[in-house]
């Protein structure tokens, strides 16, 4: 039997019905697990703790399947887990107005390292965990069988799969393949989405209900977007009626298709401006130039990949926080984001005071924003929750 037997007390974390176990908690393996094979979890004592897969690359040396000693890890396992997830969002299917959200949400659905967005009549599938490429051809087979989907193309090309000791992996596994970019709606407006090459899956599913938030906040006036992406914000400030947006991306391809998804909106194109350019640098040239805002909006990629990244991504943090707050105007509004996970609210949110206090200026937060049901946090599992937003304005 392949089976880890962890040190004293540190079977804490587990008996808490956390999903992973770290190599430093570990005493001895016992039966040469192979990666991503199912192991046994033993307390020091020899009381038998959970189950789960085995990562011998990475830091997180387990994730936890089941804690139920009666529950094996099989093709039915993944069956049962797989439809209590996505049956769970076809209430939120119905009751939203959108057509592309996330079903499978890793740890927080009682599946570590599977993540399964859906698109349409699309599935975008990536395993980022040993376990889960294990698994993968029971996963993508039974995906096949549900029938609820065109196509299944699959994003495992993402740069955690490297800690794990896994190839980069995308590609159709159903479906027609098609280079085109699909069309989604989400609260009656419509993006492009490029499944193939954009970011995460192609598109921030995560910040659905801060867009739709955005529109209710926004008074016209001039709004800045940075790290624009493919338009998000770009189209929801313009929906809501905004004078001007500028919008910042590094990305000359991600910036066409957010000038696209404008016209696909029927929006004032003439109220937009594009600059492909380094965000911070560009922040400050705005600065210099005394060009000022009624909005500004700063999602920013992940900044802490780690928790020994923190330190360095809170400088950047500050640093973008505080050009944004020169730049607002009496009475503006700064919409600023984390999606770093080892950079929790209470640490983000002293970050955004440092900036308002280095910039001198006098700002509240007006709204506490995060991420939305479809990427729900597993009370047991915090570190679910990476997405958080802060909603401060600035004194008139």
């Amino acid at each position: 039997m392949r089976q880890i037997r962890l040190k004293s007390g540190r079977e804490r974390s587990v008996l808490r019905r956390h999903p992973w176990i770290f190599s430093g908690a570990i005493e001895e393996i016992e039966g040469e697990p192979g990666i991503g094979e199912t192991v046994e979890v033993f307390s020091h004592d020899h009381q038998w703790l959970a189950r789960g897969a085995y990562s011998p690359n990475s830091q997180i040396r387990a994730r936890i399947w089941t804690w139920d000693p009666d529950e094996p890890i099989d093709a039915d396992f993944f069956r049962r887990r797989l439809d209590r997830s996505i049956d769970a969002r076809r209430q939120l299917a119905r009751t939203l107005e959108v057509t592309a959200y996330r079903e499978v949400h890793a740890e927080s659905d009682g599946l570590p390292g599977v993540i399964l967005d859906r698109y349409n009549d699309n599935f975008i599938l990536q395993l980022l965990s040993a376990g889960a490429e294990h698994w993968r051809e029971v996963i993508v087979a039974y995906l096949k069988r549900r029938k609820d989907c065109a196509g299944i193309y699959e994003r495992s090309d993402v740069d955690v799969r490297q800690l794990e000791g896994l190839p980069s992996r995308r590609g159709y596994l159903s479906g027609e393949g098609s280079n085109e970019a699909l069309i989604i709606s989400e609260y009656k407006l419509r993006y492009k989405v490029d499944i193939h090459q954009g970011q995460k899956t192609g598109f921030y599913l995560d910040q659905r209900e801060n867009r739709r938030l955005l529109r209710e906040w926004i008074q016209g006036g001039e709004v800045l977007d940075c790290f624009a992406y493919t338009g998000g914000f770009t189209v929801s400030a313009l929906a809501a009626g905004a004078d001007a947006v500028l919008s910042i991306d590094t990305s000359s391809s991600a910036l066409a298709l957010a000038s696209e998804n404008v016209i696909l909106n029927d929006l004032p194109h003439d109220r937009c401006e594009w600059i492909e350019s380094d965000v911070f640098a560009e922040l400050r040239a705005l600065r210099d130039q005394g060009r000022t805002f009624d909005a500004v909006i700063l999602d920013p990629p992940r900044f802490a990949r780690r928790a020994s990244h923190v330190q360095r991504a809170s400088r950047g943090y500050k640093d973008i926080n505080l050009l944004a707050f020169k730049l607002l105007r009496p009475g503006g509004l700064l919409f600023t984001y984390s999606c770093s996970g080892a950079v929790d609210m209470g640490l983000f949110q002293k970050i955004v005071a440092g900036a308002a206090l280095d910039a001198r200026v006098e700002a509240a937060i007006v709204a506490w924003l995060g991420q939305p049901s479809d990427h729900p946090v597993a009370l047991s599992f915090p570190e679910g929750r990476y997405l958080k937003g802060l909603v401060c304005q600035v004194a008139s």
